[in-house]
């Protein structure tokens, strides 16, 4: 009777062994940091604390999700801080504008990455970029920049606030004059209304709808420029980057810029997680985004859920970062800053 007992209580202990999920140990009780690399109240940070509220749900042991926002050289102070000072082990993820991608391979000053050892969660939506200046400034159309100046604030080398004028002014003969030191792109808008600059690049259109409505509404600034692949839908005459270029090789420049814009809204975590708790991030990112309440929530918020897979991701990361040398090169004198084209902004 004993040895029947013994034998049943193996064969429990053995199951519950089985039954255990070591990802969901590690998790339970945990909280996951999502750092999110632009400024609080943007459609960036927007989108990716919605991303939070409801990622916690699909990750086995059901951690918190607890995001921060890390500014600061146009996102290099966040990718540089994911890939190589946060924890490795699944505890920390980031929500990071992709220019972080391109930036490795055209200039690279401060970059403490490498974009191919980094692991990719996927895209939470893909759309364009946009170029706009303040409606009392007058100007329509982006041709009209090459014969008037226009002040641009901008949060950093790495950003697309500094990036975009910077090449239109090199490769083009535009005159945006760029105005830095500005924390966030909110700042930015708010100096937009102050008069203390008059322009902005690098916005989604969906974060302008979402944060800045009555901008469009009242007609308070002049859309100039898209940046994508493709014309978005709801703006078919407004004409994209490439379609500037006079030459193929510019069209070739531009499109080296405009190749970011397929990876959308990007979420990475920390190079060395064990392969379960990645997996299980991934998987647990697909599922958030398919999840009937969150696209109820980011729908609400003016948004769109347009995902991207980490393997559709892991591609077009790979692709920017092995583009042929002699294209690179020309790329990266299309974009190198001149001081006469800076200042900084209006102490307080």
């Amino acid at each position: 009777m004993r040895g029947l007992w013994l034998a049943a209580a193996a064969l429990c202990a053995a199951s519950g062994s089985a039954l255990a999920d070591p990802v969901s140990d590690f998790y339970t009780g945990k909280a996951i940091s999502l750092i999110i690399s632009t400024g609080v109240g943007g459609g960036v940070d927007t989108n990716a604390r919605i991303v939070a509220r409801h990622l916690g749900g699909h990750i086995p042991g059901n951690p918190s999700i607890t995001p921060r926002n890390m500014t600061g050289a146009g996102h290099l102070q966040a990718t540089n801080y994911v890939y190589g000072q946060a924890p490795k082990d699944g505890t920390t993820i980031a929500a990071i504008l992709p220019a972080f991608v391109g930036y490795q391979v055209l200039d690279g000053k401060g970059a403490q990455y490498d974009v191919r050892d980094m692991p990719f969660l996927g895209s939470s939506d893909v759309e364009n970029a946009n170029l706009y200046t303040w409606h009392t400034l007058g100007v329509k159309k982006i041709e009209e920049v090459k014969t008037r100046e226009v002040l641009m604030g901008s949060t950093g080398a790495g950003s697309y606030t500094m990036l975009y004028p910077t090449l239109l002014n090199n490769l083009l003969g535009m005159k945006f004059k760029l105005v830095s030191g500005y924390k966030s792109t909110n700042e930015i808008h708010l100096a937009m209304e102050r008069g203390e600059v008059q322009g902005r690049a690098g916005n989604f259109f969906t974060s302008l709808k979402s944060q800045n409505p009555d901008w469009l509404r009242d007609k308070k600034i002049d859309m100039l420029l898209q940046i994508g692949a493709v014309r978005d839908p709801e703006w078919p005459d407004l004409p994209l980057l490439t379609d500037l270029a006079t030459s193929d090789e510019q069209r070739q420049i531009l499109k080296v810029f405009s190749a970011e814009m397929a990876l959308g809204r990007t979420f990475v975590t920390t190079p060395g997680v064990p392969a379960d708790r990645l997996a299980a991030l991934r998987k647990a990112f697909e599922e958030t985004l398919r999840d009937p309440a969150f696209v109820e929530e980011v729908t609400k918020a003016g948004m769109l859920a347009r995902p991207l897979t980490h393997p559709q991701s892991k591609a077009i990361a790979d692709e920017i970062v092995t583009l042929p040398p002699a294209l690179i090169e020309k790329a990266k004198a299309a974009m190198q800053a001149r001081a006469e084209n800076e200042r900084e902004k209006p102490a307080k």
